[in-house]
């Protein structure tokens, strides 16, 4: 995740295998709201690069009628997952998954999940996004993406401008994506048009949902 970790969060105290994200405490609340809508009532939310755990922790107990099941590439992230995630009946193990590997161990999903992950990957992870969530979606599932997005060849706010410059300072293949080059992937690989969701500190919510 592009904002850090630390072991000892606002809320209440973080002991290893526990990593607690800031960022998960100020942007679950509102991430949560705009999920409600576009989500099923019920079925297998699949969360991709869960990172921390701890937006599917929040989540999963606020929406008990959901199955979760987190992934993430990173051991460390797994155990931090399951730590947070404990105790909750609705939440699966996590599973190693890479968005670039395929097949992923998932099969089927009636949604998907993925939290600030497309800027801090190469781009190649982004078309590898879509194209495994349109093999284990059916038909009308969404696919939900949170973070900063370009809109129109243009940085949304000058702080999303100095995240980018960041983000590939750290690392060339990263960097805040162009909502329309996005949009573009997803309808390549057989989803419909985007339906966007202004979020607080200049982030979006997108879902794309499968077509037929």
């Amino acid at each position: 995740m592009s904002e850090g970790f630390r072991f000892l969060g606002p809320d209440q105290p973080v002991t290893p295998p526990r990593l607690d994200a800031p960022a998960t405490h100020r942007n679950r609340d509102a991430l949560l709201a705009a999920l409600r809508p576009l989500l099923p009532k019920r079925g297998l939310l699949l969360e991709l690069a869960s990172g921390t755990g701890q937006h599917c922790a929040h989540f999963a107990a606020s929406l008990p009628a959901l199955t979760f099941q987190p992934t993430d590439p990173d051991p460390a992230h797994r155990a931090s997952i399951a730590a947070w995630c404990e105790g909750l009946s609705n939440v699966r193990a996590p599973l190693a998954l890479d968005v670039m590997a395929s097949p992923w161990p998932v099969a089927q999903a009636d949604a998907a999940l993925c939290v600030n992950m497309i800027h801090i990957a190469p781009w190649e992870a982004t078309p590898a996004l879509f194209a495994g969530a349109a093999r284990i979606l059916p038909a009308g599932a969404p696919l939900i993406l949170y973070g900063p997005f370009r809109r129109g060849g243009a940085h949304t706010a000058p702080s999303n401008a100095a995240f980018d410059a960041d983000l590939r300072a750290r690392d060339p293949r990263w960097g805040v994506r162009d909502l329309e080059a996005v949009a573009k992937v997803a309808a390549e690989a057989g989803f419909g048009p985007p339906a966007v969701t202004g979020m607080p500190a200049n982030n979006l919510t997108v879902a794309w949902r499968r077509l037929a």
